[in-house]
């Protein structure tokens, strides 16, 4: 299988975006794909906390686009899943330190030895949230089903329609919406977007609904993915379905109270 570059970004900052990078990394991971999560993050540093692997980080993305450290030195292999990397951000250095020709040399070299790379984007469309995507294959966007998060996430399609390497070239990068911290009691009664709302307004493919769960809260607190920690939570089952559907495995999905219609409508192939 040719690697995958994917990145997943948001719009709005707090819509769970570094959880859903490691789980769904786990989740993948778990198949038996080699899989590495890179944190874009310069500065803010945080899947490596979700991941429990903030003891062991040496050196970074930037001291490896800078050539001060390799790649294989940098890379953190997770203690639970073999084939699960860490590549951290810097802690200490601002997003003026990523260059696009070293984060170019980075991910080329990244596509030669895992399947799928996971780029944690900062939220946002600044620097580094566009050097983020800037060499994806496909883009996993993160919204919360609210009106300020999906149309953010509808500003970073249009990024992602033109800012990244593939659109340049006249390609398509592949969209995903994965719609965090959903409530279908809330939905029903019009308190937050439901599902065909958000797919009305951001037109790409769903690939998974995580529901509200304090599993998930708890899981990033010990620093395990929910999907390692409490494979059982209702958000962890969902996060591997997103996984599945993502290898392009059809998956059943459950829209509560929403019309079969609109799940038609808006599931793209090997989504569902």
């Amino acid at each position: 299988m040719a690697a995958k570059v994917v990145v997943v970004t948001s719009g709005k900052g707090g819509v769970g975006k570094t959880t859903s990078t490691a789980s769904l990394g786990a989740a993948l991971a778990q198949s038996g794909r080699r899989v590495a999560v890179v944190d874009f993050d310069v500065g803010l540093r945080n899947l490596d906390l979700v991941l429990g692997a903030e003891r062991r980080v040496v050196f970074d993305l930037i001291n490896v686009t800078q050539g001060v450290a390799n790649l294989s030195q940098a890379l953190i292999r997770d203690k639970r899943v073999e084939t699960l990397f860490l590549l951290p951000a810097s802690q200490t250095r601002d997003k003026d330190a990523l260059s696009e020709e070293g984060v170019e040399q980075v991910i080329a070299q990244l596509r030669e030895r895992f399947d799928y790379v996971l780029c944690d984007s900062p939220a946002g469309i600044e620097r580094g949230a566009q050097l983020a995507m800037r060499f994806a294959d496909e883009a996993i966007i993160v919204t919360n089903p609210e009106v300020s998060s999906v149309r953010d996430s509808d500003r970073i399609i249009g990024l992602l329609d033109s800012r990244t390497l593939r659109a340049e070239q006249g390609e398509v990068v592949g969209k995903h919406i994965l719609v965090t911290r959903y409530e279908p009691a809330r939905a029903a009664r019009g308190e937050m977007l439901g599902i065909d709302d958000i797919l009305d307004i951001l037109s790409a493919p769903l690939l998974g609904i995580i529901p509200e769960s304090e599993g998930v809260l708890r899981a990033s607190n010990i620093g395990s993915p929910v999907t390692l920690s409490e494979p059982t939570n209702a958000a962890a089952r969902a996060y591997v379905d997103a996984a599945r559907r993502l290898m392009g495995e059809y998956v059943p999905m459950a829209l509560p109270s929403q019309r079969r219609s609109l799940l038609d409508r808006f599931l793209g192939r090997g989504v569902a």
